[in-house]
């Protein structure tokens, strides 16, 4: 199976820990881990400097659109970043074990 690593970022960490729970209660993310960052942007024509969460998302491809659903109907953000890296290289045991976790998932 090829694996993939999505990032989103939220305006705070209980928005992060709650869209983190969610996604690995319903086996669609192995793994969420959830790091503080501050981010600068232009939106609506205005730069923003804010702190945010960072969440970095561990899944496997076949489920990154079913991820992305999940995101967009958790999040606050009018257009929240949903990123998704392709895994090249990983750790055989890891991502095997990835494959365990997100069994249960639709995909």
């Amino acid at each position: 199976m090829s694996h993939v690593v999505l990032t989103t970022t939220t305006a705070n960490a209980d928005d992060a820990e709650r869209i983190a729970r969610t996604l690995v209660q319903e086996r669609l993310a192995a793994c969420v881990q959830v790091s503080e960052v501050k981010s600068w942007y232009v939106w609506q024509g205005k730069e923003h400097a804010e702190s945010e969460a960072l969440l970095t998302i561990k899944t496997r491809a076949a489920l990154q659109e079913e991820v992305c659903a999940r995101i967009l109907a958790l999040h606050d953000y009018e257009v929240p970043e949903i990123v998704a890296t392709s895994v090249v290289f990983g750790s055989e045991a890891y991502l095997a074990w990835i494959d365990a976790q997100t069994q249960g998932a639709q995909s």
